[in-house]
């Protein structure tokens, strides 16, 4: 028996969109009330990708959606879960044994498409029920909508690999995000004048369309700048087909390498296109960094 009071929101939260905001915010809430720890319960892998066994490029990596649930929602506690393990598991254990012994959930909150246990035969119904039977509280969180489309990881997805980015963080209700530890790259920004900082997508985590993003750095000490970001192939100056992320930090001067840093991203502002000279690939970048200073600007003052 655990000892510990937990408020748990179930779900796999790729993205934490908007429709799982509403079960984070409920989450948080109930747990002030309680005064139990606001919890979200989350598995290792998509389960769409074990159960059809066809690969669903995630929004996110593990560790920017646990990232993303603590800073916007102030969820405490990530519970990543095996998913192989759980979906050989009874549905009713996965509430009795699981939720309420092993994690000692008081309250719980689910989506209204959420299905757990073996074979998926667990669902929002019996859920409610069991845990009025437990004397547990439930919440089940209707589908939210916006511009009359359901909000889902699925609908996200399409905007990004698409590269409609603002669409996507409209629906997400926040930034798109990518955080990693910046690498060596070739350093040929910097011999054109506007040194970059190397990324790169997780395996596994969707690559939006290949192009030039308005974005934003935040650094590991707090503070942030507007970067110009390329992601793609770099035709101009490469032969090879590894995804490159390379970010200009405006009016920044630094080293960064060893760093973490999050980038979020805003606007695509072109596709990848190939330059016939370095000289046109230096002037291409620096209208976009005046295009990136203008959206900012004019994103401050909305």
């Amino acid at each position: 028996m655990n000892d510990t009071k937990r408020v748990i929101a179930l779900g796999f939260f790729d993205g934490v969109h908007t429709g799982h905001g509403a079960l984070l915010s409920r989450v948080r809430e109930k747990a002030a009330a309680l005064e139990a720890v606001p919890t979200a319960f989350t598995f290792d892998a998509h389960p769409g990708s074990r159960i059809t066994g066809a690969v669903t490029p995630l929004i996110n990596s593990a560790a920017d959606r646990a990232d993303l649930m603590r800073r916007l929602y102030g969820i405490r506690e990530i519970i990543v879960a095996h998913f192989d393990s759980m979906m050989r598991m009874p549905w009713e254990d996965f509430i009795t044994e699981y939720l309420v012994k092993e994690q000692g959930a008081v309250h719980v909150v689910a989506g209204h498409d959420f299905h757990f246990g073996y074979k998926g035969e667990g669902n929002p119904r019996r859920l409610a029920e069991k845990c009025a039977a437990l004397g547990v509280g439930c919440d089940i969180i209707p589908k939210i909508e916006k511009e009359g489309i359901t909000i889902s990881s699925t609908y996200i997805r399409t905007l990004i690999a698409q590269g409609e980015m603002e669409r996507a963080d409209a629906f997400l209700g926040h930034p798109h995000v990518l955080t990693d530890r910046v690498a060596h790259g070739k350093k040929l920004g910097s011999t054109l004048g506007f040194p970059t900082v190397n990324l790169h997508f997780p395996p596994g985590v969707l690559v939006p369309a290949y192009g030039v993003y308005a974005t934003r750095v935040w650094f590991e000490n707090g503070d942030s700048r507007p970067a110009v970001t390329n992601i793609g192939m770099r035709p101009t100056v490469d032969d090879g087909d590894a995804v490159s992320v390379e970010g200009y930090i405006l009016d920044f001067q630094g080293d960064l390498y060893g760093q973490t840093i999050r980038m979020e991203f805003f606007r695509r502002l072109r596709g990848e296109r190939k330059f016939p000279s370095l000289d046109a690939l230096r002037e291409e970048v620096m209208r976009n960094a005046q295009q990136t200073r203008d959206y900012f600007a004019a994103f401050k003052a909305q």
